[in-house]
């Protein structure tokens, strides 16, 4: 049996230990890093079952690649969230070879209150507004805005320049503005 490992130990030492066979530190990463790549998944992929996957996927590869890990190199979380992005893009690129009629229903999951609709409404505009965008805008996105990604980070999970990261959030963010008065606009003839 490993000895215990402090909540608090760094990344890099956690997966040197799982690497060497710790089974608990493994179970530590899990619990600190996957909610935040299925997060990023769900947004990116707007289907919680393929999200589920690619967060799934990309921490089978973090054990996977564990023995190989080099210590101070790169942050194990922008490096988890760049396979997961990655993992995302290859989804999204499948998916545009389906004919449309194979695309699934819609869940119709709404509130019954009328708050409730209300805001689901204004979350349904927001993500076919996001979902409009093109992928690296979408990503840059999610990355910057909702898993609160430094744009160095953004720029590197997206082996992207820094500039490169602002260009996509400046031009999605003044996309998603315009869809997003346009939806109002529609919204308020009716």
């Amino acid at each position: 049996m490993s000895a215990a490992i402090p909540k608090g130990e760094d990344d890099d030492a956690l997966i040197v230990r799982f690497a060497a066979g710790d089974q608990s530190a493994a179970r530590i990463l899990a619990e600190r890093h996957t909610g935040r790549v299925l997060a990023v998944a769900t947004r990116m992929l707007n289907n919680p079952t393929d999200a589920e996957d690619v967060a799934q996927e990309a921490m089978m590869r973090a054990w996977k690649n564990a023995g190989d890990w080099r210590p101070g190199e790169a942050k194990f979380s922008t490096w988890l969230h760049k396979v997961a992005v990655n993992l995302c893009y290859d989804r999204l690129r499948k998916r545009r070879t389906k004919p449309l009629e194979d695309a699934p229903e819609p869940v119709d999951d709404r509130a019954s209150a009328q708050e409730g609709l209300e805001a689901d409404d204004r979350m349904s505009i927001l993500k076919a507004a996001m979902m409009e965008l093109p992928e690296r805008q979408r990503a840059a996105i999610q990355l910057s805005h909702y898993e609160e990604k430094s744009n160095p980070e953004t720029a590197e999970i997206l082996e992207i320049s820094v500039e490169a990261v602002e260009s996509l959030l400046s031009r999605g963010r003044r996309a998603l503005r315009i869809a997003l008065s346009d939806k109002r606009a529609l919204l308020m003839e009716e």
